[in-house]
């Protein structure tokens, strides 16, 4: 079966968001005297409603309350002066521009809301194009690594499981595409790259190394075999 969707994650994967989300905190620990556990921030990536919380656990560490509105207020403003000095991920744009050339759907597939998408969309010039936008909008029982999110954009996009391939940087994010039975490609990012992402059916470096049409080849290739 042809291949007639691409279905890209955003946070990591089309726009690295993932770095200045860290940064931030990593800054914010260290204002305390700490160290951000990057193993539990791990859990984190691709999901929501995970159940470490890294603002009740730096109240641990510094063994008091701490003003989190005030403190999440700054966190947030650092994070988002980050992010928004951050472009398309390599290989993101030619990718984008084949798959207009092929007539392939695409679209966004993210445990994100709608409304920080559209932030970087609308910055990035990147609004128009998409086929569907499914975003989580903070429900956790929608989110990654559950497969709705998944099946919502096959149904969206008139797709069936197999016409489709999914790109993802997480392991929250492989395994909802593969719980909703699509092709998966991991693209790791600076701060995922470290991560155990052989769940994927394919791990490349970077989009930018492997043209869209080597890609489909090796897709049907194993499909056909």
């Amino acid at each position: 079966m042809a291949i007639r969707g691409l279905l890209f994650d955003f946070d990591g994967l089309l726009v690295d968001t993932e770095t200045p989300a860290r940064l931030a905190y990593e800054e914010l620990y260290r204002e305390h005297g700490h160290e951000l556990p990057l193993d539990q921030w791990a859990t984190l990536v691709g999901t929501i409603g995970a159940e470490f919380d890294p603002d009740a656990h730096l109240e641990q560490l510094v063994g008091r309350p701490l003003d989190r509105e005030r403190l999440t207020e700054r966190r947030r403003a650092r994070e988002f002066e980050l992010c928004d000095l951050e472009e398309l991920r390599p290989g993101i744009e030619d990718y984008l521009a084949e798959a207009e050339r092929r007539g392939l759907k695409t679209a966004i597939v993210s445990s994100s809301t709608r409304e920080w998408i559209a932030r970087h969309l609308e910055r990035l010039g990147r609004v128009n194009g998409w086929k569907a936008i499914v975003a989580a909008d903070g429900d956790a029982a929608r989110a990654k690594p559950q497969p709705d999110l998944y099946l919502e954009a096959l149904a969206a996009l008139s797709l069936q499981p197999q016409e489709a391939i999914a790109f993802e940087d997480s392991l929250n994010g492989i395994r909802a595409a593969k719980g909703a039975g699509v092709f998966v490609v991991a693209v790791p990012n600076p701060i995922t790259e470290t991560f155990a992402l052989d769940e994927a059916d394919l791990l490349l470096g970077s989009l930018e190394n492997v043209p869209l049409d080597e890609l489909l080849e090796r897709v049907d290739g194993r499909a056909g075999g």
